[in-house]
């Protein structure tokens, strides 16, 4: 008797050829239409010379569509029981695709030979936000990004100032990059279905990232969403004294009131803000 036959799609062939149950901890969610990778490669820009980082490599049917676009493909995944089915996909790229078997907000990105230009990823959605600005940060030759994610974290990255989506994720990645909603993706490009509703979302860089110290005054002006943004940088552990004052004095510099909450500052004034305490 024969055995039956494996499906064409990839991700449908490696989950049953390979014996693999996805994993709901650890937000799996495999790519099971193949029109997608299309539309997800065409949003990259892909150029022959691109070295690409995907996060979150899962069945690697994004893999083997990106590797042959471009001249090396790093593929992330911490799930060392998809090993087999990515080693599968990359098999055929020999030296120009490198799976790194790893936890991406542990791995030492900088690392990476050669360094990543691109990051195109279906997101693992517990790490997406964090991936997203880690890689914003730590590689600086990394000019676009286009990752699957949750609709929320999408909505989050481009919110506009004085809207409730509006923090530090906006804030952090538009400092650094133009951000836009590419599109939203159906649900049932996904298996198993998720209950949450996904999109594109789309990065391109215009600048470097926030340093250090900038990044920690955007997160201690949030920290405290419903009292005035001078108030919650001086309620950060080891806040110097005159803080709150110097800070106030700094908003009305920039015309808006002393008592103005951190929502409704643009991007770049936070920045200038920085500026302001740091002289």
């Amino acid at each position: 008797m024969s055995a039956p036959e494996l499906p064409t799609q990839p991700s449908l062939r490696r989950l049953k050829q390979f014996g693999v149950r996805p994993k709901r901890d650890l937000g799996q969610n495999f790519l099971i239409d193949s029109n997608i990778l299309g539309v997800i490669a065409r949003a990259a820009g892909l150029e022959s010379q691109d070295v690409v980082l995907e996060i979150g490599g899962g069945l690697g049917v994004l893999s083997e569509h990106l590797a042959p676009l471009v001249a090396h493909t790093h593929v992330v995944e911490l799930d060392r029981s998809l090993e087999p089915a990515l080693r599968d996909a990359l098999e055929p790229f020999g030296d120009r695709a490198s799976l790194h078997l790893s936890d991406a907000m542990q791995l030492d990105l900088t690392a990476l030979q050669p360094a990543p230009t691109k990051v195109v990823a279906n997101l693992p959605y517990g790490i997406a936000a964090g991936a997203i600005l880690r890689t914003v940060e730590e590689l600086p030759r990394v000019t676009r990004w286009v990752a699957m994610v949750q609709k929320e974290v999408g909505e989050r990255f481009r919110a506009q100032p004085a809207t409730s989506a509006y923090g530090v994720p906006s804030v952090l990645a538009q400092l650094a990059c133009d951000v836009s909603i590419h599109r939203r993706v159906a649900r049932s490009v996904f298996y198993p279905v998720p209950n949450v509703d996904s999109v594109l979302v789309l990065l391109e860089r215009h600048g470097p990232a926030a340093d250090p110290a900038l990044r920690r005054l955007v997160q201690r002006a949030f920290a405290h969403r419903r009292k005035a943004l001078a108030r919650s940088l001086q309620l950060a552990p080891h806040a110097p004294p005159g803080l709150r004052e110097r800070a106030r004095e700094a908003l009305v510099a920039m015309g808006h009131p002393a008592d103005e909450r951190a929502e409704r500052l643009e991007p770049d004034e936070f920045r200038r803000l920085h500026e302001a305490l740091d002289a």
